[in-house]
């Protein structure tokens, strides 16, 4: 039996021996639940390490043939996860991947029942974030301490100002392009592309409207609107045609903030949630706050309010002792 291997971010890696050994329509259905199924390559890399770490640990158990792994076995892996120490949410996600790819056989008639499928995920109740925070002064001093004589401090306080004031991912950020700053009757707008396709639509804070403006001015590529809005600056101090990545934009937050004399743990998502609590401290509702957002629940979005998180020094002096 010849089968291609599975595409994944890292490369190419081949059948699991336990899928392989299943046979020819066991191989292919494994194959197209990767490919077919799951368009994200990030999570398709790390759904597939996971069922393959899944399958290694069966193979030292003695489990060698597909259709003798019951739920049983299923639970016995997920208590070995979590005596190895590997942390709840990891163990979650494993076994959502375990999960997944079963109800996928058993769907494709490769097996009768899903073993996985009556496994419980360890609990993990999450009712505070764990993001950090910066307060509306300590925004307002990173933004004014990115100096504007500069390609690079335009286009960082710009970058910065929109992830603020749209509550954007910095994945949506990065990949906008000059067209999705554009003029919707008498306001200007922002189009982000979030995950899992989905088009969203922000209207533009007045400061995030006059970073914007002036960046695109220096750099001069207001018409260029099929191309990145946040570029890399070469050496030469000149704009080039490739847009920024994460990674560059981890880079500069974490220099800006060390710059401004803010905390290191400042990072891009740190953005989201301080506009998040900001918008919600002066009043928001957390009902617009999530459609700002973009997020399916509510509930998702308050984990971003950091507003009930401070205690101040008077309540703990209440501790006489």
């Amino acid at each position: 039996m010849v089968l291609p291997a599975v595409p994944l971010a890292a490369g190419d890696i081949s059948l699991p021996a336990i899928i392989h050994d299943a046979g020819e329509k066991a191989g292919w259905r494994f194959i197209d639940f990767f490919t077919a199924t799951i368009r994200n390559p990030n999570t398709r890399e790390a759904y597939f390490r996971a069922v393959w770490r899944f399958f290694d640990w069966c193979n030292v158990q003695g489990v060698t043939e597909l259709r003798t792994v019951r739920p049983m076995i299923v639970a016995g892996y997920v208590e070995a996860m979590l005596a190895g120490g590997m942390s709840r949410p990891t163990v979650k996600q494993h076994l959502a991947a375990i999960r997944k790819l079963f109800d996928w056989l058993t769907t494709g008639g490769i097996l009768d029942v899903n073993p996985a499928a009556s496994v419980q995920s360890p609990k993990h109740i999450v009712r505070q974030g764990k993001t950090p925070v910066l307060d509306a002064a300590q925004t307002r001093k990173l933004l004014d301490s990115i100096p504007i004589n500069t390609l690079a401090g335009l286009r960082d306080r710009a970058l910065l100002g929109v992830m603020v004031y749209t509550f954007g991912r910095v994945g949506a950020v990065v990949a906008m392009q000059v067209e999705d700053y554009y003029q919707n009757g008498k306001r200007w707008c922002f189009r982000l592309h979030e995950k899992g396709g989905k088009e969203h639509m922000v209207p533009a804070h007045h400061n995030a409207e006059e970073y914007v403006d002036a960046w695109l001015k220096a750099a001069k590529i207001r018409n260029e609107l099929k191309t990145p809005l946040f570029r890399s600056i070469n050496r030469y101090r000149e704009v080039t045609e490739n847009g920024m990545d994460r990674r560059d934009v981890l880079a500069m937050t974490k220099r800006r903030a060390k710059h401004a004399g803010l905390p290191y743990t400042t990072c891009c998502h740190t953005f989201r949630a301080t506009g998040i609590t900001a918008y919600l401290e002066n009043g928001g509702e957390l009902e617009h706050a999530r459609a700002i957002a973009a997020h399916e629940s509510s509930q998702t979005t308050r984990l971003y309010d950091r507003a009930g998180d401070k205690v101040t020094l008077d309540e703990i002096e209440r501790i006489r002792i």
